[in-house]
């Protein structure tokens, strides 16, 4: 490959990349929920903070002097009352590519107090990979012998680091309180190589630094932003070693040969692959080994490999690139991406697209120390009411808008009725009529407008986000979309607290009995991904059939089948009622 076109890869790779944490910083965490969490962490009530911010608290506080000694409850009890459960869901690890969830089955550990492997620690759990989509956290108390087995899994077929990741793994962020405690959040700026004035990259209200003022040769290290901003550049450029090297790190470029993928990996090129933060690497992982996590790490790197950092004395590393057996290495220890990856916020307001005060508060205090006080809220913008949509159509430019819950056209009523008459047929529609059967089918082809706003709505529904749905629409968005595996909000009601959306959409006019692509229903997909109690008995008082039979990695299941292999113990009472009605679907 000649330098242009691996130049021009690494550009397209960023690009995307770019996109790619618009989307999380503009959907993971609401400007709501950042709000509601930090007014009831300010008035003393960490559990409605959590509850808030989509976090379970899996513990009773009254009851862990009893079990772990009074010295220890008070110690946990100033930890939680210092807890941004709000911060901590805006820095934890997503998967990569189209999706902006959390990162499934991961485990990380808040605070360690005492050495010894019994010593309860405050850890975080992100949602289990089988519950799809769903995005509530965990926390809980465990110690270091609880079971944390690593478990190599594919989410996207692809070659991008973090489209894959292992399951059931520890991220240490014992020594990164600044990602969840308030008392440590300004110092942000400083870990991520700022000097109190200003952090790489940003002027100290925030704004990008020009690119005349970065340094174009090494101006060492009594300017840590300037410093970091050389070598942050060199690594941009493609000179990975050069970079590594002027933070200590050696690297062993040997090629590396991976027998399951028959053939050799360039070390190099794997590392060129990551957004990478050469400074940050080697001064995080001596902190962790100072906290008591040993001088071994490893960073996972996609299908192929896995990197190993090795410290080698007070400021120097080795780092080297090794195929991994689908087993992470036993002998070392995760190195969190939060400890090795070019920050996310920094570089968002690099690329110039994201507003300052679209970042988290507490984010955005640390990175522009000096910024003006905002003038309006400060967090991800609330949606907005989707503008007019421009169509061709019948040989004109129609304009089509979301009005009172549906997506109104141009189009007298005889030819409203004349396209019926065609799709009756057996036709195809065209212009705004096959818009409109594209959103409520999720087949064909919608106008790029439509398409975001048919994102729009899928991704706060995917996040949770029930006020962000609600306020769509009550702009008149239509509810009655489609994804592209044909489900519609219905289906996708498992992944919101979905009291006050349910009947929304039922008085919308949704079908409770509609199929998707493998002839699930909303009350199948319920069940199959985990849904709650409460949504499934919703469901079927609101009159959802309880004799469906739907699919299941090409299998077909009845509801009964389903309650069972997925070991829903809670809806027994709902396959009892089922075999007893519908003696029938035993057969089956």
């Amino acid at each position: 490959m000649n330098a242009v076109s691996a130049r021009a890869r690494r550009l397209a790779r960023e690009r995307e990349r770019i996109a790619w944490l618009r989307a999380i910083r503009r959907y993971a965490v609401p400007g709501w929920m950042i709000e509601r969490a930090t007014e009831r962490r300010l008035a003393g009530d960490w559990r409605g903070a959590c509850a808030a911010a989509g976090v379970d608290v899996a513990f009773d506080l009254a009851g862990v002097a009893n079990e772990h000694g009074s010295a220890f409850a008070a110690a946990l009890a100033d930890d939680l009352r210092h807890l941004a459960p709000d911060l901590l869901r805006w820095h934890l690890p997503r998967i990569a590519r189209s999706r902006t969830t959390l990162v499934p089955d991961q485990t990380v550990v808040l605070s360690a107090r005492g050495t010894a492997e019994e010593a309860p620690r405050l850890v975080v759990g992100t949602p289990s990979w089988a519950v799809h989509g769903a995005q509530r956290l965990t926390l809980t108390l465990d110690d270091a012998t609880a079971p944390h087995s690593g478990r190599f899994t594919t989410a996207l077929n692809t070659d991008w680091p973090y489209a894959v990741f292992w399951r059931n793994v520890e991220h240490p962020w014992t020594a990164a309180r600044h990602l969840w405690d308030v008392r440590y959040a300004a110092e942000l700026g400083e870990r991520l190589g700022g000097d109190g004035r200003r952090v790489p990259f940003l002027n100290p209200d925030g704004t990008p630094r020009p690119a005349a003022d970065l340094p174009s040769a090494d101006p060492g290290r009594d300017d840590p932003a300037a410093f970091t901003e050389w070598v942050t550049r060199t690594y941009e450029r493609g000179d990975v070693l050069a970079a590594l090297a002027a933070v200590g790190v050696a690297v062993d470029t040997a090629p590396v040969t991976q027998e399951w993928l028959q053939g050799e990996v360039d070390p190099v090129e794997e590392l060129r692959r990551l957004p990478l933060d050469p400074v940050r690497l080697g001064a995080e992982a001596r902190r962790l080994a100072a906290a008591g996590h040993g001088d071994r790490f490893w960073i996972p790197n996609g299908v192929r490999t896995v990197i190993r950092v090795d410290l080698d004395g007070p400021d120097r590393a080795r780092l080297r690139v090794a195929p991994h057996d689908l087993q992470p290495p036993g002998d070392a220890v995760l190195l969190p991406e939060v400890c090795w990856q070019r920050s996310p916020d920094i570089d968002l307001l690099r690329d110039g697209r994201t507003p300052l005060d679209e970042l988290h508060p507490l984010v955005r205090g640390a990175l522009a120390p000096a910024a003006p006080a905002p003038t309006g809220p400060v967090g991800p913008p609330e949606p907005t009411p989707p503008a007019p949509v421009r169509i061709r159509c019948q040989g004109a430019w129609h304009e089509v808008a979301f009005t009172g819950g549906e997506l109104r056209l141009p189009h007298t009523r005889e030819e409203e009725d004349r396209e019926a008459a065609l799709q009756a047929l057996g036709g195809r529609g065209a212009g705004c009529f096959a818009a409109r059967e594209a959103w409520r089918t999720g087949r064909g082809r919608l106008p790029r407008a439509l398409r975001a706003q048919r994102r729009d709505l899928l991704r706060r529904i995917q996040h949770g986000d029930v006020p962000g749905v609600l306020r769509l629409l009550d702009a008149g968005v239509d509810p009655c979309v489609c994804d592209r595996l044909g489900r519609t909000p219905l289906h996708l009601l498992y992944r919101i607290d979905h009291e006050d959306l349910l009947p929304r959409l039922l008085a919308a006019g949704l079908d409770i009995e509609a199929l998707d692509e493998e002839e699930r229903t909303p009350l199948f997909t319920a069940i199959a991904e985990h849904g709650s109690e409460r949504l499934v008995r919703d469901l079927v008082e609101a009159g959802a059939r309880v004799d469906v039979i739907g699919m299941v990695n090409g299998a077909e299941f009845t509801l009964p089948m389903l309650v069972d292999w997925r070991e829903r113990r809670e809806l027994s009472w709902l396959a009892d009622r089922i075999v007893a009605d519908h003696p029938d679907l035993e057969e089956l």
